[in-house]
């Protein structure tokens, strides 16, 4: 009998400490990140921000700003400008978002040319010229028209006084963000998107009457914290949200999500991941910019 209780004592101990190990394990791998614990709060007036979690069928954390459009005080849209020669320099979103002083920027549309063989071996870096993939313009300037990829990408349209549509241009072209794929359209998810690939995700969305804007940032390829997203999850966010009509942005490393603290600082609300690194951000082509009054 005793020696059966010292077994058991003994096992009890080995399963104690493994699942000691195991949460340290998962709390030393949230270090530097934001807390992988639901989390909701209003950032400006008419902007909400919401942290989701969940654990089945695997790690996701989801950030999901909600901005409603009527009542966000003094908002504006702007896309990346493309230089004076009409070429777009590659930015992190923290760069874009301290150089024209919007309040909030996400990455955007997909691009070229662009490779990530190691940390030091990539393009491109801070500076370098890129094209987005699809159809772009900034404050009525069209700088890429997507006729290079025979898949043609989904499009927002932004006219000059903030209205904002999916894929039906307006007679004058004032801002246009291009994506991956349009996930939501006309309150049905679309059929068939892929639910096995997990990345990191960006996406945005609007409710049936265009008045609530959903951005949707997820982290991925984080091991203990967060694995990603497939296409069909994103899309489930989106729609669980309110999203009549939502597409895809660039995902990967790109996915990126900041605002501006009260300092004018960039703050990073995602953990965001390139070459494998967390917290590294990638230069990308173009953002969308949203300007608020505090």
């Amino acid at each position: 009998m005793k020696r059966k209780t010292q077994r058991l004592s003994r096992w009890l101990w080995i399963s104690i400490g493994s699942l000691a190990a195991l949460i340290g394990i998962y709390f030393l791998s949230t270090v530097g990140r934001p807390a992988p614990v639901p989390f909701k709060r209003e950032l400006f007036e008419g902007v909400t921000y919401h942290r989701e979690i969940h654990y089945l069928p695997h790690s996701l954390i989801a950030h999901i700003l909600v901005i409603d459009t009527k009542n966000a005080k003094g908002l504006q849209f702007m896309v990346t400008p493309p230089d004076d020669n009409g070429v777009v320099a590659a930015r992190t979103t923290s760069q874009f978002l301290e150089e024209f002083g919007v309040q909030i920027a996400i990455n955007g549309d997909g691009f070229f040319p662009w490779w990530s063989r190691s940390p030091i071996d990539y393009y491109p870096h801070v500076g370098d010229p890129v094209t987005p993939n699809g159809f772009a313009a900034s404050y009525g300037e069209i700088y890429a028209d997507g006729l290079q990829d025979s898949r043609p990408e989904p499009t927002l349209y932004i006219t000059r006084r903030g209205g904002l549509e999916f894929n039906r241009a307006p007679n004058k072209i004032f801002h246009a963000i291009s994506g991956d794929r349009m996930l939501v359209q006309s309150g049905e998810i679309i059929a068939d998107l892929d639910d096995t690939v997990l990345h990191p995700r960006t996406a945005m969305g609007l409710n049936k009457n265009g008045r609530w804007l959903y951005i949707v940032v997820v982290d991925g390829r984080q091991p203990f914290y967060s694995k990603g997203a497939t296409f069909q999850e994103l899309a489930e966010i989106l729609k669980d949200f309110g999203a009549f009509n939502a597409m895809a942005l660039d995902g990967g490393g790109s996915s990126t999500m900041v605002i501006q603290g009260e300092n004018g600082e960039p703050i990073i609300l995602n953990s965001p991941i390139d070459s494998y690194i967390p917290g590294r951000e990638r230069p990308v082509a173009n953002h969308l910019g949203i300007y608020l009054t505090r």
